[in-house]
């Protein structure tokens, strides 16, 4: 059985067995975290951090969480909410007077309602904020604005956070670390500096895939993927030097299981109930399924969260006073990739001996 590394109640001592489990069967590296009441009672990791096998998974690794960054630009404009120096129902004009479309919301930006999903642009072009947003700027909505979802997996975590940016003058990264994940100590980055670059766990593609894999939308009635699209992600992409150093609030954090679900705890209070608001139910344009979204989080009954390109994944259960969060530097392919929810599944069994 694989190596686990980590603290763990007894109580939950099946996560840490799941997580053995999913190295045994092939798995490069990954890490498992259970905060109960604002406390940790599962703290594991083990595998690897490269594909060759060579690096351990330390205590200290962090990944690409993928789109499980966008639940942490959702944390940092619901503390704006909170703070009154945002308001969610208002035109994203006027925080952003450039911002040429009308009658986009606030609450359209975070929930997927704003008609604009698509990033026109080359991957590289990602890299320079400025030219982004001031091409998104320009772009006309492809529906009504609240009245269909399309999930926006690039474009949403600009447009939330050039409103942060002109509101607050930092940008997203700098004000999540500075607001959120300083005072946490939640070891969660936005934007990575050189400084980390020892402690990153590259991307691995799915078996049998080389690192020219790239993202498509995950549902079963998903338009299929165009090849000659210009910003269609690979894990090549993602495992690059600018990838890491730029700002992409909606899939460039990185972290590690401990870190997100930390980070995730600060959901509470006036955030939480901002955060379950629903403003969307139906099926979502792009991913081709049926989705719930609150205000930056898809809301599951009465739990919310999101997941990554390649299989990490963080639930919130503010009934159980629990959260959950799953990193790993494997790829799995989408429509098989169960992992996440089995992690959530046993953590929901150790629970119940609380």
């Amino acid at each position: 059985m694989a190596d686990i590394q980590g603290t763990y109640d007894e109580l939950f001592r099946s996560v840490p067995t799941l997580l053995a489990r999913l190295l045994d069967e092939g798995d490069t590296g990954g890490s498992v975290a259970v905060f109960v009441d604002g406390r940790p009672v599962v703290d594991v990791w083990g595998g690897y951090a490269d594909a060759a096998r060579s690096t351990p998974w330390r205590q200290d690794t962090l990944t690409n969480v993928w789109s499980v960054t966008k639940t942490m630009t959702a944390l940092t404009a619901l503390t704006l909410i909170e703070r009154k120096l945002l308001d969610p129902d208002t035109e994203v004009t006027y925080y952003w007077p450039e911002f040429g479309a009308k009658d986009v919301r606030v609450r359209h930006l975070l929930s997927h309602t704003a008609g604009l999903p698509d990033w026109p642009g080359t991957v590289e072009e990602l890299y320079d904020w400025t030219a982004v947003t001031e091409r998104l700027a320009g772009l006309t909505p492809q529906w009504t604005p609240g009245e269909e979802a399309g999930y926006h997996s690039l474009t949403q975590g600009y447009l939330v956070g050039e409103v942060v940016r002109r509101i607050t003058g930092r940008t997203v990264g700098e004000f999540f670390a500075a607001e959120i994940a300083g005072p946490l100590d939640a070891d969660f980055h936005i934007g990575l500096a050189a400084e980390h670059d020892h402690r990153v766990a590259e991307t691995v593609p799915p078996p049998g895939e080389t690192e020219e894999y790239a993202a498509s939308a995950p549902g079963a009635n998903a338009p299929a993927p165009d090849p000659d699209a210009p910003a269609r992600i690979r894990v090549r992409d993602g495992n690059s030097l600018p990838w890491r150093r730029s700002q992409i609030p909606a899939a460039s954090g990185y972290g590690n299981a401990r870190s997100v679900a930390l980070a995730q705890t600060r959901l509470t209070g006036r955030t939480l109930e901002l955060a379950r608001l629903t403003q969307f139910t139906g099926e979502d344009r792009l991913l081709g399924m049926p989705v719930q979204w609150g205000l930056g989080y898809g809301l599951f009954g009465n739990t919310l969260g999101w997941g990554g390109w390649g299989g990490s994944l963080v639930l919130v259960d503010p009934d159980a006073r629990m959260v959950v969060a799953y990193v790993t530097n494997q790829m799995r392919e989408p429509a098989q990739d169960q992992r996440g929810l089995e992690v959530v599944s046993t953590a929901y069994e150790g629970l119940q001996g609380l």
